[in-house]
């Protein structure tokens, strides 16, 4: 069944609205009408049953069925504080690590990111793109929320401001505690709100990994093989999913 989401806003005693590029999806790519079924999610980790009971040239109304807790959003709340990459590395990245489970991404200006987003329109336009792209990912994966993208910050901002209950940078300077290891530190139930941190090409300055252990950061390593930025992320969110049983 074809999913969409719905702003919190567009939806009133059990009815909704869908509007812009997803209603012109509805009404002139999959041609449904009214009478037609289709699943709709409030970005809050609710999924409702939804009949179409009225169009109009971008603008499609439904009747909600009863609602019922999102099967593809997991408990684990991660936020991923990636090093911004080159290119168009973090497109890809955002992409397959909402499709995994991510809850927020940040993307973190550290002392060997190459690119440069301190112009503010620059950086507004490519977070803009980037939440565009998490939205998308969201709805193909059926997701029960959107995860955010939020404007870069620099290093010594995230490691200072971030409150997560566990904060992770894997490091590949760190040779002897492995994510299983740390995370048998603890019962499950501990790991609900995790920060990990992935440095960018050439990864984290010494430095760097220093500050963030002052701040309550630790460092982990992801194995012998010396893994790609836009890798490593999405291997350390697969393994933590797979961990803290979100992929049963």
């Amino acid at each position: 069944m074809n999913r969409f989401f719905i702003e919190a806003d567009k939806i009133k005693d059990s009815y909704g609205e869908i509007v812009g590029e997803d209603a012109i999806h509805i009404l002139r790519v999959l041609r449904l009408d009214v009478g037609d079924l289709i699943e709709v999610c409030d970005g809050a980790g609710m999924d409702y049953p939804a009949t179409i009971i009225e169009t109009d040239k971008g603008w499609v109304k439904v009747k909600l069925g009863e609602g019922s807790p999102s099967k593809g959003e997991p408990h684990t709340k991660v936020t991923l504080y990636q090093g911004i990459p080159k290119s168009s590395k973090m497109d890809f990245i955002i992409q397959k690590c909402v499709e995994l489970g991510v809850y927020e991404i940040v993307p973190l200006e550290t002392f060997r990111t190459i690119t440069d987003l301190s112009e503010p329109k620059k950086a507004n336009k490519k977070v803009a793109r980037w939440q565009k792209i998490a939205h998308e990912a969201a709805k193909q994966s059926k997701r029960g929320i959107i995860p955010s993208v939020d404007m870069p910050r620099t290093f010594s901002q995230a490691i200072k401001t971030a409150s997560h209950s566990t904060k992770i940078i894997f490091w590949e300077g760190e040779r002897e505690v492995d994510l299983k290891k740390y995370l048998d530190q603890k019962n499950l139930s501990h790991y609900k709100d995790i920060g990990i941190i992935i440095g960018p090409e050439g990864g984290l300055d010494d430095q760097e990994v220093a500050l963030a252990k002052e701040y309550g950061w630790h460092t982990i390593t992801l194995g012998p093989r010396i893994l790609r930025t836009e890798t490593s992320g999405m291997a350390a969110l697969a393994a933590i999913m797979f961990y803290m049983e979100e992929m049963k």
